[in-house]
């Protein structure tokens, strides 16, 4: 048996776990005291980096045996959720109502796409073959998407009555992080 199959997949498992406890004693507890709004986008940000999955290219290059299609649906869904999120963000800094419906489109989209992710990774018989950078990305960042994915579901059926802010005044703004601490 392959080592490296359960190996990968216990890490990944126990870093969902991880943030899955980080999310609920801390993050949960947090995004309460934020305005809608703010809320939303700092579960965002994370999403906008997964232009990561653009390195599935050098893996591929340096033996990860995974296939030219498998490798342009990962990264089809990880830069589309990544604009996906970042033009959530520029709506919701706005007070856009857009910006609600993006961020609806993102867990779509995350959801469909790590279902599809998975899917090919079986087939294409994935688990356990990654190393370097790319098993860093699917042991820690991966989970973390998928952790964010949920709380941002869960602020936005929770929070659906609120509106996006009680003010104006942009979350985030340089004038509110001193009054934040």
């Amino acid at each position: 048996m392959n080592h490296l199959v359960p190996a990968q997949a216990g890490a990944q498992l126990v870093t969902l776990l991880v943030f899955i406890a980080v999310a609920r004693w801390y993050v949960a507890p947090w995004l309460a005291t934020r305005e809608r709004a703010a809320a939303l986008i700092a579960l965002l940000w994370i999403h906008v980096f997964r232009y990561v999955a653009l390195q599935i290219f050098a893996a591929q290059r340096e033996g990860f045996p995974i296939s030219m299609s498998g490798a342009l649906e990962i990264v089809v869904g990880d830069v589309g959720g990544a604009v996906i999120a970042f033009a959530a963000i520029v709506l919701l800094r706005r007070r856009a109502f857009a910006g609600v419906i993006f961020c609806w489109l993102l867990v779509a989209e995350t959801t469909t796409d790590t279902f599809l992710n998975i899917r090919g990774g079986v087939e294409e018989h994935l688990m356990g073959a990654a190393t370097g950078v790319t098993w860093m990305i699917l042991v820690f960042f991966v989970p973390a998407i998928i952790v964010s994915v949920g709380l941002l579901a869960w602020q936005l059926v929770s929070r659906r009555q609120e509106a996006l802010a009680e003010s104006n005044e942009l979350p985030f703004a340089p004038g509110r992080l001193q009054e934040q601490r």
